[in-house]
């Protein structure tokens, strides 16, 4: 039986009770609360019984899709079991079997895996173990970090100094120091003076300003480059050929680490368990959260190479002293575990590969429209730009930004039967990244009411 619901009381006690995150609460005082009650594949229900996509994977999280009943059997049999138990100093049987499991799946000699509760904590833990393992090796004085514009690595107050959004800093300031930002990959919107070279020189070109920071702040100095497979933030920067073989090169000139922030790339958001696998290269550390249980439970870690873990493990007195008292828990953990069963007995990676060009081409149909400037992304991880002229690229003021995605777009989105994001970190995009298990059919939905509304968008110009 469907559960009924008091929508007036229920959306009154929302407002008066429940802070959403990274929400205008002031815009629900005489408005109804979105509230989302059930979930089955890639769709959601409100509590007015209204159906729509899930365009968004919740954030960026259910890849096996919602109603999977296996992994609330699962949660339930372990918390029986041991519903808790920390790993400072102890083990649990299901934090080792995750930590083996994930160590298999990391490249090269990442074999050590730090638990959190989620990804900023991930990206906090990456640059206090860079910082540490610096001064266990004889040299201290290397503490910074470098990171890309306009780029989203979270909200502890390291994390959020990584992050290159100016706006989402400046309540919080002064935060850490030592924190320095480099060009992103956005191809769309390459310097003038790159217009007309190919994919390959530009991403050589931004690679390469890495090296300029290193160089520019000292490199006995600078501890580690954190750095997205596909940069979220900004809408979907995918890295142009070559990028990360040539910031491999930098990194071990100057003895830097580099720090993939894979909280939203790793299982099988782009089609592999890790995203650095897709492009072809090695990191020193693996940030990654999100999909590992498909949202079913939450959890985060912080995957580190052999090298790094060393003084921690073979010096007596060297201890990381840093933890959380829900990282590797015994419940999320065996969720996580089941999760990647699913992965791997349903092949959720290859229905990835196999159908990312096709979600590609689906969404490049929308490039007929005067709004659309540019598609862009991997997998199931794409960004649609909204322009003001196509032919010159130009993007909307602030004000218009406002009206579009505030006043326009997220509602009449949402109204259309599509929960995704319209987003203004950057110029304005609409974000897609639906659970892995969405097929073509899903695809031409998301295709037809992103016709609809931004074909009405620019009538309202």
């Amino acid at each position: 039986m469907t559960q009924q619901y008091d929508n007036a009381a229920l959306s009154k006690s929302a407002y008066d009770h429940l802070w959403m995150h990274f929400t205008r609460m002031s815009s629900y005082e005489n408005a109804p609360v979105p509230t989302i009650v059930r979930g089955e594949g890639s769709y959601i229900w409100d509590t007015n019984g209204r159906k729509y996509i899930d365009g968004l994977a919740g954030l960026f999280v259910v890849q096996a899709g919602h109603g999977r009943a296996e992994l609330a059997e699962v949660a339930r049999k372990q918390a029986e079991q041991l519903a808790f138990f920390p790993v400072w100093s102890y083990a649990h049987p299901k934090a080792v079997e995750l930590a083996e499991r994930l160590a298999n799946y990391a490249p090269g000699d990442l074999n050590k895996v730090f638990f959190t509760t989620g990804g900023g904590e991930a990206v906090e833990s990456a640059w206090k173990l860079a910082k540490h393992y610096f001064k266990l090796t004889g040299k201290p004085t290397k503490h910074k970090v470098i990171s890309r514009a306009i780029a989203y690595h979270g909200t502890p107050q390291g994390a959020l100094s990584i992050t290159g959004l100016p706006d989402y800093k400046a309540p919080y300031e002064p935060l850490v120091p030592s924190t320095f930002r480099v060009p992103n990959t956005n191809q769309y919107r390459k310097p003038e003076f790159l217009a007309d070279d190919s994919p390959e020189a530009f991403g050589r070109w931004a690679a390469d300003q890495i090296e300029v920071a290193i160089l520019n702040e000292g490199p006995d100095t600078v501890a580690a480059v954190f750095l997205e497979p596909v940069q979220n933030a900004g809408g979907c920067f995918p890295p142009p050929p070559g990028y990360f073989q040539r910031v491999r090169e930098i990194c071990d000139q100057y003895d830097v680490l580099l720090v993939s922030d894979e909280v939203i790339c790793a299982f099988g958001r782009l089609g592999t368990m890790f995203a650095c696998d897709k492009f072809d290269y090695v990191p020193d550390i693996i940030t990654c959260a999100k999909g590992m249980t498909s949202g079913y439970s939450p959890i985060g870690a912080m995957i580190v190479s052999d090298r790094l873990a060393e003084p921690f493990y073979n010096g007596s007195d060297n201890v990381f002293m840093h933890g959380y008292t829900f990282g590797g828990h015994p419940v999320s953990s065996a969720v996580a575990l089941a999760n990647l069963d699913i992965f791997e007995r349903e092949g959720l990676n290859q229905h990835v590969l196999d159908n990312e060009s096709k979600f590609l081409a689906t969404l490049q149909k929308l490039q007929d429209l005067p709004i659309v400037g540019d598609v862009r992304g991997n997998g199931y991880f794409y960004g649609i730009e909204m322009v003001k002229d196509k032919s010159t690229k130009e993007t909307f003021d602030e004000d218009e930004a406002e009206r579009l995605l505030r006043g326009f777009l997220s509602t009449a989105l949402y109204d259309n039967g599509l929960y995704c994001r319209a987003d203004d970190r950057g110029d304005p995009v609409i974000q897609l990244s639906p659970p892995l298990v969405a097929d073509q059919g899903v695809f031409d939905e998301i295709e037809q009411i992103l016709r609809g509304v931004l074909t009405e968008a620019w009538t309202k110009l």
